[in-house]
């Protein structure tokens, strides 16, 4: 189905998602906000228990927000059924897992293994062996076909994870930090292939990862603290001499729809502020004062 690029392909406001365990609740998602072009590659970063995975859960059809609102192009995952679920999966939405042994069948060959998606979607023999080879081929994998999981290292099989991820021809593929278990130049060369995939096939791409330092790879990370998108660090355009890779960023503090907005912890713990503060409203600006001050 084709996409407005003027129009976010993913829509996120006020989305919450709160567990219950015996007499417990624990909130994962607090009311986040986030809006994804179509085409974007994001990165999504964050430490463990910020939200991000359950955030990556409920974009996937895996779960299920408790309240406020979340489109991925015209689905509404906060109404999906089961069924619904399940062919939002099969046919609209790419998963690319870190540990490599869930994305891959380990009695199949590369070949067999990008085929599969698209045997359950139903698509012809032809077809699948044609898209597959083209696919394997754009991640640098077309010698190694008939190659089975335990005969390719790491980064082949998180390669060939990708390719299948890419089988369905979905408009938007989920990456669980893809890189956790390779080495920085395999991780590199990961990222890279995301990049150029996402220009051939104007795939939306998030990524889920605890490193920063992706920002180099991505068009926005945005970060999670608390189960809200705290920050964004853009890449700002930028007049290179030609052979200069280095990339100027810039970090933005998130104002959500409700104005709320997260102090980074380091500000907070520097100006010893706890519970309240003061807010004063300048002419074009607003300044915040620990509570005996201002």
């Amino acid at each position: 189905m084709a996409t407005n690029p003027k129009t976010p392909y993913i829509s996120c406001l006020d989305l919450f998602k709160i567990y219950k365990a015996q007499d417990l609740e624990v909130v994962a998602l607090r009311g986040l906000d986030l809006e994804v072009m179509p085409g974007e590659i994001i990165a999504i970063v964050g430490a463990s228990g910020s939200g991000k995975s359950t955030f990556l859960n409920i974009l996937a059809g895996y779960d299920k927000p408790s309240a406020g609102e979340i489109r991925v192009g015209e689905r509404n995952l906060l109404h999906i059924n089961t069924k619904e679920a399940e062919d939002y999966r099969l046919r609209n939405v790419g998963f690319v897992w870190q540990q490599t042994a869930r994305n891959l069948v380990p009695y199949l060959t590369a070949l067999e293994n990008v085929e599969l998606p698209m045997i359950l979607a139903g698509f012809k023999a032809k077809y699948r062996i044609e898209r597959s080879k083209e696919l394997l081929d754009a991640v640098g994998l077309s010698h190694r076909l008939n190659h089975k999981p335990n005969q390719l290292s790491g980064g082949e099989q998180q390669r060939v994870a990708i390719a299948i991820a890419l089988a369905n021809e979905p408009e938007l593929l989920l990456a669980d930090e893809p890189t956790g278990e390779l080495d920085s130049e395999t991780a590199n060369e990961i990222l890279d292939i995301l990049k150029n995939l996402r220009d051939i096939y104007h795939t939306t791409i998030i990524i889920v990862t605890h490193d920063e330092a992706v920002s180099a790879s991505v068009d926005r990370v945005v970060v999670v603290r608390d189960g809200r998108a705290s920050a964004e660090i853009v890449s700002l355009p930028d007049f290179r001499r030609p052979g200069d890779m280095s990339n100027r960023t810039s970090e933005f503090i998130l104002v959500d729809s409700s104005g709320r907005l997260q102090l980074p912890r380091e500000y907070v713990d520097n100006l010893r502020i706890k519970g309240r503060a003061r807010l004063v409203m300048e002419e074009d600006h607003v300044v915040v004062y620990p509570e005996s001050e201002g």
